[in-house]
C-alpha cells in the first residue's frame, strides 16, 4: 500500500471540488481538505502501486478539465491546477516502490495528457530539485517566464501546459501540513514567526513554514510542514509559534491539521495542547485503513 496526498488548486467551489475528486476510482480516498483562502484542496488516498498510480492520473485528468491555471488566486503557492503529487510507503512497501509510482505518474502525464512535470524529494533526477521549494521558486509567474531557461526545463515533457500548468511529483516519507492561525491581519507578524521557526532560518529541525495572509476572516496564519515528526514534534513547533507570538503580542485563535498524521505523531492531550479546531480519531491515518 502507497499513501498519495495530491494538492490541487481549488478551494472554493465545492462543486468543483467534488466533481474532481469524485474522479478517482482506483484508489481509496479517505479524506479531502479545502481551504477557500489558500484556495487549495489536498486529498489523501491509498491503495496498491498500480492503483494509486492510476487514482492519482484521474484526479489530475479532471483537474485539468475543469481548472485554469491562469485564471487561479490564492494565498498557498503553486505552479500549476495539480500542484504537487508525494507518494508515501506506508507499512509493508518501501521507498523505491514509492519512487517508481512517482516516476510511473510523471511520464503517464507527460505521454497522455501533455503535462510537464518536475520530481522532487526522493523520486529528484536533478539534486538541487530535491526540495520542493526550489523547484516552485516565484510560483507559476516566475516559471512561465522562466520555463526555458536550462535550470527550470522540466524532468519530463517541454515547456507549460496552456491551461494547467506544471506539476511536482515526488516520493516521501510522511509529511505533517499543520497551520496556525494569528488574532491579527499584520501579515509581517506570521511571516516574521515562520522564518523564526523554520531550519533554513536556523529554526527547528525538518520544518518548513510560510506567513500567509487569510482574508476572507481577517487572520493570518503560519503555515508549517513538519518533515520529520520523529525528529521535531508536533508540540515543539506549536511552542514555538506560541512563543514567538506571544513576543509580537498576536495570539494563537486555533491550529489546523491538513490531511491525516501517523498514530505516533499524536498523545493523548494533542487536540488541547495544540487548540486543534479539526482533530477526531479519523485524523490519524491508520485509523482509516
Amino acid at each position: 500500500m502507497l499513501e498519495c496526498v495530491p494538492n490541487f488548486s481549488e478551494g472554493e467551489d465545492a462543486e468543483l471540488i467534488g466533481q474532481i475528486v469524485s474522479a478517482v476510482k482506483f484508489a481509496k480516498v479517505l479524506n479531502l481538505h479545502s481551504d477557500p483562502d489558500h484556495n487549495r484542496s489536498v486529498v489523501t488516498m491509498v491503495g496498491e502501486e498500480e492503483a494509486i498510480v492510476e487514482g492519482a492520473f484521474e484526479l489530475t485528468e479532471r483537474a485539468m478539465q475543469l481548472l485554469d491555471v491562469r485564471e487561479h488566486q490564492g494565498a498557498h503557492p503553486f505552479i500549476g491546477v495539480m500542484d504537487v503529487i508525494p507518494f508515501i510507503p506506508l507499512s509493508g512497501s518501501t521507498m523505491k516502490e514509492a519512487v517508481d509510482a512517482a516516476h510511473s505518474l510523471g511520464k503517464m502525464l507527460w505521454q497522455e495528457l501533455k503535462l510537464p512535470v518536475y520530481y522532487y524529494g526522493e523520486a529528484a533526477k536533478i539534486p538541487e530539485r530535491k526540495e520542493l521549494s526550489y523547484v516552485r521558486k516565484g510560483g507559476y509567474e516566475a516559471l512561465k517566464r522562466e520555463i526555458h531557461e536550462k535550470h527550470r526545463r522540466p524532468d519530463e515533457g517541454q515547456g507549460l501546459h496552456v491551461t494547467a500548468g506544471a506539476a511536482a511529483v515526488s516520493a516521501r516519507d510522511f509529511l505533517i501540513a499543520f497551520n496556525v492561525n494569528l488574532r491579527t491581519n499584520d501579515l509581517d507578524i506570521a511571516r516574521s514567526i515562520a522564518k523564526n521557526i523554520r531550519e533554513k532560518n536556523g529554526g527547528l529541525k525538518g520544518v518548513r513554514a510560510l506567513g500567509l495572509e487569510l482574508k476572507s476572516r481577517g487572520v493570518t496564519q503560519v503555515s508549517i510542514n513538519i518533515t520529520d515528526h520523529k525528529e521535531t514534534s508536533l508540540k515543539s513547533v506549536f511552542d514555538q509559534v506560541k512563543r514567538w507570538s506571544n513576543e509580537y503580542n498576536a495570539d494563537i485563535i486555533g491550529s489546523e491539521l491538513i490531511g491525516l498524521i501517523p498514530q505516533a505523531a499524536t498523545w493523548d492531550t494533542i487536540k488541547k495542547d495544540l487548540k486543534l479546531i479539526n482533530f477526531s480519531e479519523k485524523s490519524i491515518i491508520e485509523n482509516n485503513l
